[in-house]
């Protein structure tokens, strides 16, 4: 069964990497898990083990009755669904899965991974937490391994907590990427960040705040208010005035989000 390059599969063959995912997600017999894209099933088969039903969704249609047949007694006992689809379509109400009713695990695709996190962070039935593999880089912005907030890093906080878990060596997937990967998991997953404030003008103000990054922010936040009312904010908010977008932390964000709201 080899990868597809159009799906952008690489099929991970780590045990040791399977086991990290399985202790990040701490997984346990009640569980509901969702699986994106179970590939061979190298994962699948111990989040099986751990008594966890499992959820899987395949958009390559070669390996679903590959997966049935391997995972058949899983399946006649209900400890094992899979679902033909492309997970970009997907809808976890659909499915009956409830509002942290599940959790979300996953080794994806790199070139789907920002949709991936888009559509089940802003979901209205948001998985308990995730773990998903990612490329390197990628896991490092969004925990921020270099001390700097981004735009990934920022949004990934306003609905829970990151955790960057380990590295996964490209030489664990079949084919080997041409970086390394590292597993991610996004923790206490909710959206109570937004109880008095609304999710697009939050985005709209760190989107602003981040255009121009050699910018300081009190000049690139004028598009959305006057920059007298930015720079007393700054003044309160004990910011410096020549602050750029990278150095300012999540909870400031959401500081400055409220204030220019009102």
């Amino acid at each position: 069964m080899f990868a597809k390059k159009s799906l952008g599969q690489n099929f991970l063959k780590s045990k040791g990497a399977v086991r990290e995912i399985i202790a990040a997600a701490r997984i346990v017999l009640t569980d509901t898990v969702l699986e994106i894209g179970p590939g061979k099933g190298v994962l699948t088969e111990s989040l099986l083990e751990t008594g966890a039903k499992v959820l899987a969704i395949e958009k390559d249609d070669r390996l679903i009755e590959f997966l049935k047949e391997k995972f058949m007694s899983f399946v006649e006992t209900g400890k094992f669904e899979l679902i033909h689809a492309d997970i970009l379509e997907f809808s976890p109400s659909a499915h009956n899965l409830a509002p942290s009713s599940y959790k979300l695990v996953a080794n994806i695709p790199y070139y789907i991974t920002g949709e991936v996190m888009r559509q089940f962070l802003t979901n209205t039935a948001q998985p308990s937490l995730m773990v998903l593999m990612v490329q390197k880089e990628v896991a490092q912005r969004i925990t921020r391994k270099d001390g700097k907030e981004s735009i990934l890093s920022i949004s990934a906080q306003a609905y829970g907590n990151p955790t960057y878990i380990g590295t996964v060596k490209a030489k664990f997937f079949s084919p080997a990427p041409k970086v390394d990967s590292a597993i991610l998991l996004i923790d206490a997953i909710s959206k109570n960040s937004f109880d008095s404030l609304s999710e697009e003008w939050f985005f709209k103000v760190v989107k602003a705040g981040f255009a121009h990054k050699r910018k300081f922010v009190v000049n690139n936040l004028e598009i959305i208010a006057p920059k007298e009312k930015i720079i007393a904010l700054f003044s309160t908010l004990s910011l410096p005035l020549k602050s750029r977008a990278e150095t300012i932390p999540f909870n400031s964000w959401l500081e400055i989000a409220r204030a220019l709201k009102s």
